[in-house]
């Protein structure tokens, strides 16, 4: 897929790639101890692109606790070039959490931030909790006493991030949504059924822009073995 038409920012903010695999009953997860994988080996090394593409990628806390990525570039080419092209060898590492519930021992703190520590958008109650318990290094944002992502985004651009991957959960891809404040969704869909109302669901219930009848623009599609990526503009 191509990335070239990708490079406009808005207002001084990064361009908003949201990045998910779900069912096709629209769950991003089944509720059983180890993840469900949605997708397979040629869609994952899409997504190790978008990666690479990226300048900093986004998980809420929800994931970072659930799911334990590394969030990194696994392959060694891609890594080799972006240092080439000036650029660090990893993405930054970006999470967001209101209440400062962070595992220090998670792998999201160890993997890929040699180059940079990660940043994490949070709270003023969430920030006095980080401080106690991360030993890792960390950048703590305060938003202020509640979590707006407008603002998180105006940081982001502040820093020279240009391209943010969105890669999770509902919560945050449906905050994104609901406050306009995507420009693209790769929607990866696996041959699956999950049908468990207790399972996590790609998005939540809110009032996104345009209500219904808003028709985002569905700009590619691409088969890879039996999962179809869509890519709409939103």
């Amino acid at each position: 897929m191509d990335f070239v038409a990708d490079e406009a920012r808005r207002a001084g903010r990064p361009y908003v790639l949201l990045s998910v695999a779900m069912s096709v009953d629209g769950y991003i997860d089944d509720t059983e101890p180890e993840r469900l994988l949605l997708s397979n080996d040629a869609d994952f090394d899409r997504v190790d692109g978008v990666r690479a593409w990226s300048d900093a990628i986004l998980v809420g806390a929800e994931t970072v606790r659930r799911d334990d990525p590394r969030l990194i570039v696994r392959d060694e080419s891609r890594r080799a070039e972006r240092v080439a092209a000036g650029r660090t060898e990893y993405p930054r590492k970006v999470t967001v959490t209101a209440s400062g519930d962070l595992d220090p021992e998670a792998r999201f703190w160890r993997y890929g931030t040699a180059e940079h520590a990660p940043l994490v958008y949070t709270s003023e109650a969430g920030a006095r909790r980080l401080r106690d318990r991360l030993s890792e290094p960390a950048e703590i944002v305060v938003l202020g006493p509640d979590l707006e992502f407008g603002p998180l985004l105006d940081d982001l651009g502040a820093r020279g991030i240009g391209r943010l991957m969105v890669e999770g959960g509902g919560r945050i891809h449906t905050a994104f949504l609901a406050g306009a404040l995507a420009d693209e969704l790769r929607l990866a869909i696996g041959p699956a059924l999950v049908g468990d109302p207790a399972a996590p669901r790609f998005l939540h219930a809110a009032r996104f822009p345009g209500g219904s009848v808003h028709r985002m623009r569905l700009v590619d599609i691409d088969r890879l073995g039996d999962v179809a990526v869509l890519r709409y503009r939103l």
